[in-house]
């Protein structure tokens, strides 16, 4: 089941949405991401000052901004600039240098540019629990190489909550939770069978639904209803880690998971109903869940929010302008 994708105001970038599949998937795909929970409130969340003169050619707009304004996030969330239009190479510097990030402490980090339509900002480690970001994105008059020109300045400002980890360790069944660094729960879990591995790496915790409706058809799994791989659920308590559809929830196919079950996933994290629903309830958008022991390799760093998959000289080689320490709120 796909996501249905909200309106963008022409002045106002709102919330993001990302569209990716709904199922536990093998799938290699690597969807571009673009936002938070497809249900957060459309609350205006850009600050667009009065127009400039008429630019020289077609406007430049940003389609959307995560962390959505206002929220408060996990320490391994980026910030996710998406724009409507491609921005060329040539031009990724000096609009780099006009989405000026600000914190409350000083915090190193640097922009990434995925394709030529999405830049994230992400620290060189995680965020510190507690630092007030703000991006103010000053597009007026900027370029982006292609005969755009910006004509709207965008602002959001978020927190970073509680340091909430989640360390998955497939060969070994468990899931350990952490929060600001204490142990708080360790979780019997069931991960991808050989067929369907799930990936290893830090992935940041997209969304979260109470219930989402998985079809083996979404992910092309199998679309024949004959096949010992096809399934069509709803199930719940899901906490969304790529766009490529892997969740950690509870499943009706494996309701008692762990190292005695040996039962194996199409590449989601399996709970018991108690444990994922108490786990649902600990997270947010933003909390790094780091899988290891699988057969596949890392997700790629754009299947959703995975960007500390790259470390930090692969992130500044596709930086237009480099390393940066965060101006000060």
């Amino acid at each position: 089941m796909g996501r249905r994708k909200g309106g963008i105001g022409i002045a106002l970038v709102t919330s993001a949405v990302l569209l990716g599949a709904s199922a536990c998937g093998g799938g290699g795909g690597s969807d571009k991401a673009g936002g938070d929970d497809a249900k957060a409130p459309g609350k205006p969340s850009a600050g667009a000052s009065s127009a400039p003169a008429k630019p020289k050619g077609p406007p430049m707009l940003l389609e959307t901004i995560t962390p959505q304004t206002g929220t408060t996030v996990g320490v391994a969330m980026p910030i996710s600039v998406v724009f409507s239009n491609p921005v060329a190479q040539k031009a990724r510097a000096a609009v780099e240098k006009h989405m000026k990030v600000s914190t409350s402490q000083p915090v190193a980090g640097a922009w990434h540019w995925f394709g030529d339509r999405r830049a994230d900002w992400r620290p060189k480690d995680y965020w510190p629990s507690g630092t007030t970001v703000k991006i103010d994105a000053d597009m007026k008059g900027v370029s982006n190489g292609n005969g755009r020109y910006g004509v709207h300045g965008y602002t959001h400002t978020f927190k970073v909550g509680d340091d909430v980890r989640a360390d998955v360790s497939v060969t070994g069944h468990t899931m350990k939770v952490t929060r600001n660094g204490k142990a708080v729960r360790t979780l019997s879990i069931n991960a991808g069978s050989p067929q369907y591995p799930t990936w290893n790496g830090t992935m940041a915790v997209i969304d979260k639904q109470e219930k989402v409706h998985m079809t083996s058809c979404s992910v092309g799994i199998s679309c024949d209803k004959g096949s010992p791989n096809y399934y069509d659920l709803t199930l719940p308590w899901d906490v969304h880690l790529t766009q490529s559809g892997t969740y950690v929830h509870f499943s009706t196919g494996d309701p008692n998971p762990g190292s005695g079950s040996a039962r194996g996933s199409h590449g989601c994290v399996h709970l018991s109903m108690s444990d994922a629903k108490w786990f649902y309830g600990q997270v947010k958008q933003g909390d790094p869940v780091t899988i290891t022991g699988s057969s596949r390799a890392k997700a790629s760093p754009d299947n959703g929010y995975a960007d500390f998959n790259l470390d930090w000289n692969q992130w500044l080689a596709g930086s237009g302008s480099g390393e940066g320490t965060t101006a000060t709120l």
